[in-house]
């Protein structure tokens, strides 16, 4: 249930590592604070008011004279620091003496005015700006005394609210700076694995950030080498048996020519040609991609020389797609691919037709044609190096079975996937899933 709140992203759960303890340690240490030192310089306060005005009544209770009152009045304005006047006769209105009932800061001193007079009283914050009233109810009227709020509230509650939230916002904010640069090599890692499996090349990228982050990346450049020196090792073999074997069909050609039956000399040429195909299929197929880089590219524009191609070929093909998909993409690969997958859709079909979709993170190209299909437990087989079904749509033609899988190395090379369902013309779909 928590995992729905928590962030996805690296920066933010390592973050949250940082300021989870940190509002913790702030909580306790506000906690600490009004306990042991906000409450208790607050009921000190307090009560040093309260006990000054007690001391005021006393004083009052026994001086009853005018002179003696004026003589008490002046004194809690030069000792006590309090402004207080007589309201002669004056009653004393909606008293209230319950602290459970008042507003923090009220209550403190109405908790420490009950503990000192027993004469009923009031306290007014609202009637003086920063001012506090309190009037108590005397046998000869009523005392009115002003103070300060400085008197009953500390300062320095204010001082430590604040310094302990601009430290944490201060902290936090070096945290995420920290944290960012931490995360940052990371995410070059995961954009570098990115790039290789979709074929594009990172020239740019070398370890970097911690350790074990430099270590990760040294095994990502060590492994991403290897793997190209694979794929040329493959390469370089097949070019050079190719090369070698053509050295012999163009001598079979030339003695051919010259020394057999004229009857014979056309089956022999058809063997050599299909020979040769198959040597150029074989080729392809180890080739893969070859060198040639990505760029960004109009996929529509391809699409659409492949489909003009396709029509001077022969083909009866229609189409429908979008006039502006860029996307990076090896061109010439892709337009193998697409070549290859639409020859194969046209050896067995009538009609093929090839439409898009795109959506913000991929592209989707569909190929679909109104052949007999391919039976659901074939369609992974047919992706097989030099594997073709036992019951082909059409037994007079096939090839020798690398052109679905060259197709599905290149997608598989863009970080795409090609998959083979039922097209809605009764046929087969071939379903191109390419990152944007």
């Amino acid at each position: 249930m928590i995992k729905r709140f928590l962030p996805n992203s690296l920066l933010g759960r390592s973050i949250l590592i940082i300021v989870i303890p940190l509002i913790l340690l702030q909580l306790v240490s506000a906690f600490v604070f009004y306990e042991s030192h906000w409450n208790k310089v607050s009921t000190k306060l307090a009560r040093g008011v309260a006990g000054d005005i007690a001391a005021i009544i006393d004083l009052l209770s026994q001086n009853n004279s005018s002179q003696g009152r004026e003589a008490v009045i002046e004194l809690a304005s030069s000792r006590f620091g309090l402004e207080a006047r007589i309201l002669d006769d004056g009653v004393l209105k909606n008293i209230k003496k319950d602290p459970s009932k008042s507003i923090f800061g009220k209550a403190t001193l109405l908790k420490s005015m009950n503990e000192a007079i027993n004469n009923p009283f009031n306290i007014d914050r609202d009637r003086i700006d920063k001012h506090i009233v309190i009037t108590v109810q005397l046998s000869q009227g009523v005392l009115e005394v002003v103070t300060n709020r400085k008197r009953i509230f500390s300062s320095t509650t204010y001082i430590f609210v604040i310094w302990m939230v601009g430290t944490a916002m201060i902290l936090f904010g070096v945290a995420t700076t920290f944290m960012r640069n931490q995360v940052r090599p990371i995410k070059r890692l995961a954009a570098a694995a990115d790039d290789f499996g979709k074929g594009r090349d990172t020239p740019g990228f070398k370890p970097e950030g911690a350790s074990e982050v430099r270590q990760a990346a040294a095994a990502f450049i060590s492994m991403r080498d290897r793997i190209q020196r694979q794929i040329g090792q493959r390469t370089d073999m097949l070019s050079g048996v190719s090369h070698d074997l053509r050295t012999p069909l163009t001598r079979m050609k030339l003695e051919l020519e010259v020394k057999f039956d004229p009857d014979t000399v056309e089956e022999l040429k058809a063997d050599i040609s299909e020979m040769e195909k198959m040597l150029e299929a074989y080729l392809s197929f180890a080739r893969g991609e070859g060198e040639e880089l990505s760029k960004q590219v109009d996929l529509a524009v391809i699409l659409l020389d492949v489909v003009n191609l396709a029509k001077r070929n022969g083909t009866n093909i229609e189409y429908n797609f979008d006039n502006r998909m860029m996307i990076t993409l090896k061109s010439s690969a892709f337009k193998r691919c697409l070549t290859n997958l639409i020859e194969n859709a046209d050896r067995y079909a009538n009609l093929v037709v090839i439409s898009s979709n795109k959506s913000d993170q991929f592209v989707e190209i569909f190929i679909d044609d109104d052949g007999k299909g391919i039976p659901d437990e074939e369609r992974e087989n047919v992706f097989k190096p030099f594997y073709r079904l036992e019951n082909s749509r059409n037994p007079q033609t096939g090839g020798v079975g690398l052109g679905l899988s060259i197709a599905r190395d290149i997608i598989r090379a863009h970080g795409g996937e090609i998959m083979l369902e039922e097209a809605y013309l009764g046929g087969l779909r071939v379903r191109l899933s390419l990152p944007l």
